[in-house]
């Protein structure tokens, strides 16, 4: 079957479960049924696209630089920020602790775990920084460990760390396209070949596309060569549904203003019970291993953002992070099935729905450079009103991330679809 025609066949069969509605912002429930089938109701995600202001001049399939905030969060911030801005220091002094202790234990909550072992931040970022500074656990001959997929500004921060602490560093380039037996046999052999790794970084979905890595066995085989796993969830948690215990690993940082759709400014970092020691407390900080709070100083923050946390995380709950999850995989089959099989596009991370997220990667055959995928996200943007990003961190080369989010009608990724097929001729 030819390129065109394979994706017609596909185009279609998505096309006959949307229907085109207009709906005012309203109150919803979400539907009766398994996940898999409230992904495909475009009534229910026609209802929760009234939920948001959404943006009708571009197809914006770039979501995954932070999370639009539902209607209703966004509406709890402004009144946050206007009870913070009338009472200022006299509600921060007394209040305001109490109301931050009430954030953080509904994120333990949603994550399945005690209010102990999480602690809000600003952002995944200043999470990983707190681990790996205040790391205290090295001896002589030590090794660390990092890939590819990882976050960019992450693998700068590991070199650093291998400079700055005299530890050896190893980075690994994971294949392109994979199954969860490719990626862990990788690590397998990667710990075989340097006995001496004592922390490694381990990407939960990766920000360069997409791709779920399958972590939890990846972290059991790390546990059986005493390899300390920092695990990154900062595009994960909403975007997957999933607790930090069936991860398996001893530290994951997350962001919060990404998936779970919190203001920008919120992060958090879990440290499993019993794992502090080997992590100092923040310089000042109160000393003991028994609460995740003090390797943190938050400082002066963006309070009203922390205060909206509770916020977000009821519109979250609302809408179920089983359906949310469900919908972005469905959403990434959509634009990825109907070009699987064309030669001159190749799919990048995932290799089936058995380790997809709604994120994505493509690119043209043979044009990995990160010139020619520019070239390639300009005219998807100026001929067809498609925004993406280019990334450019893969050993295998450059690609375009494609990152819908719930409320992005299931035609949007059949127009992307249809836009690539044109432009791959």
């Amino acid at each position: 079957m030819s390129p065109r025609r394979q994706f017609l066949k596909y185009s279609a069969a998505f096309a006959a479960s949307s229907t085109a509605l207009s709906l005012s912002a309203q109150q919803f429930e979400s539907p009766p049924g398994s996940a898999e089938t409230v992904a495909r109701d475009e009534h229910f995600w026609q209802v929760v696209r009234s939920q948001f202001d959404v943006q009708n001049d571009i197809i914006n399939l770039e979501q995954g630089y932070w999370g639009k905030m539902a209607n209703p969060v966004q509406q709890a911030f402004f009144e946050h920020t206007k009870k913070v801005n009338h009472a200022m220091s006299w509600y921060v002094r007394k209040q305001y602790k109490a109301d931050f202790l009430a954030a953080r234990e509904s994120v333990a909550d949603a994550l399945k775990v005690k209010t102990h072992e999480i602690m809000l931040t600003r952002n995944a970022t200043e999470s990983f920084v707190n681990l790996i500074t205040q790391f205290n656990d090295f001896k002589a001959g030590d090794e660390i460990l990092w890939a590819d997929i990882d976050y960019p500004a992450y693998q700068d921060m590991m070199v650093w760390l291998s400079d700055s602490r005299n530890v050896k560093g190893h980075e690994l380039s994971l294949p392109a396209s994979g199954t969860d037996d490719d990626y862990i046999d990788v690590y397998r052999k990667a710990f075989e070949r340097n006995p001496r790794i004592k922390l490694m970084l381990l990407t939960h979905v990766s920000n360069q596309h997409g791709l779920v890595m399958p972590v939890k066995r990846i972290a059991q085989l790390a546990r059986e060569h005493d390899i300390y796993v920092i695990c990154d969830t900062a595009q994960s948690w909403g975007l997957l549904d999933f607790t930090p215990d069936e991860l398996g690993v001893d530290w994951a940082i997350f962001n919060l203003h990404k998936w779970i759709g919190s203001p920008v400014g919120v992060g958090a970092l879990y440290m499993r019970e019993q794992t502090l020691a080997p992590v100092m407390p923040f310089p000042g900080e109160d000393p003991g291993d028994n609460d995740v709070a003090n390797r943190v100083h938050l400082a002066t923050s963006d309070f009203a953002s922390f205060l909206s946390v509770p916020d977000a995380l009821a519109f979250h709950h609302k809408i179920g992070g089983k359906n949310k999850e469900a919908r972005l995989r469905y959403l990434w089959e959509s634009w990825t099935l109907p070009l699987r099989e064309n030669p001159e596009v190749e799919i990048l991370g995932a290799a089936s729905s058995d380790n997809a997220s709604g994120m994505g990667g493509f690119r043209l055959k043979g044009k990995s450079s990160p010139e020619e995928n520019q070239v390639l996200q300009k005219r998807l943007e100026e001929d067809f009103g498609i925004f993406t990003v280019v990334r450019n961190d893969l050993s295998s080369g450059s690609n375009i991330r494609v990152t819908p989010q719930i409320f992005t009608p299931v035609a949007h990724m059949q127009k992307l679809a249809e836009a690539i097929t044109t432009i791959a001729g």
